[in-house]
């Protein structure tokens, strides 16, 4: 019995002993798994950044040691790749591909390359490049009210010139091509064009240009002339056409019949210093392609104050392409019944207005039916008070109104220090806000705190806010309301914010069409 027990245990053991020797070789089997070919890369990403580099991300296999792109014209990857890059290292991911043509389908592999085994499979993307753009700006002293000269790098191939509104086309000569320079016509005065050019279907360039005042239908106005006379004077319905120059005006100037001030030439906008305009008599106004400069104004005032209480309305308030700084008080005042048909900034400055002793566009007893304020920048301003003021006043001198506002694609920086300053003020009995696509950064402030402020989720779309934390939650100002459609807290990256400019770096915003127009 002893004897059996014994060879039982021995023979346990050995077969125990071996039973681990084969768990060992098997162990050694899978933790030395060797492969004939490296590893496909995975997660392969392509994005379109400067109109023409293709920017490409994937994420790292073990076994490999670099990695190889090639960029095809067809979709099969037939034939010769327009770009062949070998032996990148990872640590370069992400890698750019440069040296691509605009408005071009393109097909992307990317396999890994390792050491002692064959190279991995393909992994495929393909993409569209921009539209290039060669096309310079317009210079000015080739610029009329009904010509224009398109300009590129000289060489630079191209075929065809698309100039709208007006569906104009014209080929480009062999001699326009060496000097990069074509001369349209048949255009008409103070209107926006955007002009492409084209080699073949490709777009090599756009560009948008407004063509100066025809000033046959206008009054000409020189930096050397009395320009508060001349508004004085002015019969209704006139333009005045303001030459390029400064004009110090330092005092208030009534307008009491509907006029028009232009700069003749948009690109060398002219300066009125000191002007405070009181408008009377249901007037209505148009101001675009000029600097308002509140350097020197009276009492330090306000840019536009309604002057007069009417039952009648007034006619239209239209501000374009104008910058608008130095005013201490604010851009915008309404302390009388005024009823306004409609209020228009479109591509407007705004910088340096403190709003000391009133708010930035300050609306106390009027109202207008239509307020839009749409592709504006505005930065330093608006520090001490509130932006868009509407109180009740308006909507209960004239009780059947529905004053719709919106305020779309504009730039907003530096804006409302304090805590409780508000972007929208607006106590109208009937309302409608659409806000929308807007940036705000570096802001202090609250949205608003107002119960009757009109917040609804599906007229507040794509708004980015960026350190302006309290217009999204948080604030400790009583009754704090916030945006609760949909936003973005992306860092815009803009160019160089201190001295005016506000291009964006960040890629989504640019893409999606958030912010002004100019900076994208």
């Amino acid at each position: 019995m002893n004897r059996n027990y014994i060879y039982t245990s021995v023979f346990f053991l050995m077969t125990l002993v071996a039973f681990s020797g084969c768990k060992d070789d098997m162990m050694d089997e899978v933790t030395k798994l060797e492969v004939d070919r490296a590893f496909s890369p995975t997660g392969l990403t392509a994005n379109v950044i400067n109109r023409t580099d293709i920017r490409l991300t994937w994420k790292a296999v073990n076994n490999a040691k670099t990695y190889t792109v090639e960029v095809f014209e067809n979709a099969d990857f037939s034939g010769t790749p327009v770009k062949s890059i070998k032996d990148i290292p990872f640590l370069q991911v992400p890698y750019t591909v440069t040296g691509l043509a605009g408005d071009t389908q393109y097909a992307i592999r990317v396999k890994a390359a390792g050491e002692g085994v064959e190279d991995s499979k393909w992994i495929t993307a393909s993409l569209k490049t921009d539209s290039e753009q060669i096309l310079q700006t317009v210079n000015p002293a080739k610029l009329t009210a009904t010509s224009v000269a398109i300009n590129w790098p000289a060489g630079q191939p191209a075929t065809t010139i698309t100039i709208n509104p007006g569906n104009i086309t014209r080929a480009v000569t062999a001699p326009e091509v060496a000097a990069g320079e074509a001369i349209v016509t048949g255009l008409t005065g103070e209107t926006l064009y955007t002009a492409k050019l084209f080699n073949g279907t490709k777009t090599r360039g756009t560009i948008t240009f407004t063509t100066p005042l025809d000033l046959g239908g206008a009054t000409l106005v020189l930096p050397s002339d009395d320009l508060a006379a001349m508004i004085a004077g002015a019969s209704a319905g006139e333009v005045l056409a303001l030459m390029p120059g400064t004009y110090n005006i330092n005092a208030d100037i009534t307008i009491n019949k509907s006029i028009a001030l232009k700069g003749a030439r948009p690109s060398d906008k002219p300066i009125i210093k000191g002007m405070v305009v009181r408008i009377r008599g249901n007037a209505g106004l148009d101001l675009k392609d000029l600097v308002l400069d509140g350097t020197g104004a009276q009492n330090d005032n306000q840019a536009i104050i309604y002057d007069e209480a009417s039952d009648i309305a007034y006619g239209n308030l239209a501000i374009e392409n104008c910058a608008i700084k130095n005013y201490v008080k604010g851009v915008l005042y309404a302390n009388v019944k005024a009823l306004i048909e409609s209020v228009n900034f479109k591509g407007n400055i705004i910088s340096d207005v403190e709003c000391v002793g009133g708010d930035l566009l300050d609306f106390r007893n009027g109202i207008a039916k239509t307020y839009n304020f749409l592709n504006n920048t505005v930065y330093n301003a608006a520090l001490a008070r509130d932006f868009f003021r509407m109180d009740a006043g308006g909507g209960n001198n004239f009780p059947t109104v529905t004053s719709v506002i919106t305020i779309s694609n504009n730039t907003f920086y530096g804006i409302l220090n304090g805590a409780s300053n508000r972007l929208l003020y607006i106590r109208l009995p009937k309302q409608e806000i659409y806000f929308t696509k807007n940036i705000v950064a570096n802001s202090n402030g609250i949205l608003t705190n107002q119960a009757s402020t009109q917040i609804v989720a599906g007229n507040f779309i794509a708004n980015n806010y960026f350190n302006a934390p309290t217009f999204m939650g948080g604030s400790a100002t009583s009754g704090a309301k916030y945006d609760t459609g949909s936003f973005t807290t992306l860092n815009p990256g803009f160019a160089n914010p201190a001295a005016g400019n506000f291009t964006l770096t960040e890629f989504t915003l640019k893409a999606n069409g958030i912010g002004d127009a100019r900076w994208r």
